[in-house]
């Protein structure tokens, strides 16, 4: 098995939840995949990673979001498309269950990334936002606007524009990668702002007067990280997630361990637990960004 680690800063929720998006991807396109955070030097937490094969997992997962193709993925039947702002939609089979609860709107649609190769196919679904609580009692976690505006799939295609041919080259420290960014799924809270709290709106400006700079890695990873695994919803502008360290006799850990301390569940392992608090950076009841985090201390 292949081993990596990457910088990661615990304090931001992107971040965190980008390094299971590495673990559920390197165990999709790769096998096996274990990883752990490792806080052991106080002035640097890596995400540890690992994988079968030579491959370096970090760098196998970044290759392949730096090839992939986007598109959105609708029911078989029910005229749903993401078309109309240049996402190509693709039919699910009627045979097989479709991943979510039948979306009624193309913002909601899954996003499909696919590595397009059709001797060896590779495909990551991007799908968390289609959960609705009262039908699959999970919080969703969707932050960003609307159940009836721009398409998340639009949103993963955006972002990936935005770093193409430069994904491999920022394996070292990939949270780091920073470009101009209108939008985003607000994970990462390095790009987002309150206008009360800053006094103006930029959307009172010239778009060449102000910008905002976004890290497009974290957002996709961060996506693909809650397929399996959610931060713990105390309300509305609130949420609580954990991690699970290293320790001298283990440093890797089962996928399954990772997804159940982010969501805030109670493990036999070293654990670091925060609490993100949101506002409403427009209208209250439609989009959120994280604006605080804050360590808890675990009893």
């Amino acid at each position: 098995m292949a081993e990596a680690s990457i910088p990661v800063d615990l304090l931001n929720p992107g971040q965190v939840f980008a390094c299971l998006g590495f673990l559920e991807a390197a165990d999709l396109l790769l096998g096996d995949a274990e990883g752990g955070f490792d806080w052991s030097d106080s002035g640097s937490t890596r995400f540890l990673l690992r994988a079968v094969g030579d491959l370096n997992p970090v760098k196998a997962v970044l290759s392949f979001i730096e090839e992939c193709s986007v598109s959105s993925v609708a029911p078989s039947g029910i005229e749903l498309s993401t078309e109309g702002w240049n996402v190509p939609t693709q039919r699910s089979s009627p045979d097989v269950a479709f991943p979510i609860p039948l979306p009624t709107s193309p913002a909601t649609l899954p996003a499909r990334l696919d590595n397009g190769a059709a001797d060896s196919p590779r495909v990551l679904t991007i799908d968390y936002w289609g959960d609705a609580r009262n039908k699959t009692s999970r919080d969703n976690a969707k932050f960003w606007a609307g159940a009836g505006g721009y398409p998340g799939a639009a949103l993963t295609r955006d972002a990936l524009q935005l770093v193409r041919d430069r994904c491999v080259a920022a394996a070292d420290a990939p949270f780091d990668l920073a470009v101009e960014q209108s939008s985003s799924f607000r994970f990462d809270w390095r790009r987002d702002y309150i206008p009360l709290d800053i006094g103006f709106s930029l959307n009172n400006h010239p778009s060449n007067r102000f910008s905002t700079v976004g890290y497009p890695l974290v957002e996709v990873l961060a996506a693909i990280g809650l397929t399996n695994a959610r931060p713990a919803l105390v309300s509305k502008l609130e949420y609580r997630y954990g991690v699970i360290g290293t320790t001298s006799s283990q440093r890797f850990f089962d996928p399954l361990f990772l997804r159940a301390a982010l969501g805030d569940s109670k493990l036999p392992f070293p654990q670091r637990r925060f609490k993100m608090l949101l506002g409403w950076p427009g209208k209250e009841g439609q989009a959120r960004c994280i604006t605080t985090v804050t360590e808890e201390l675990l009893r």
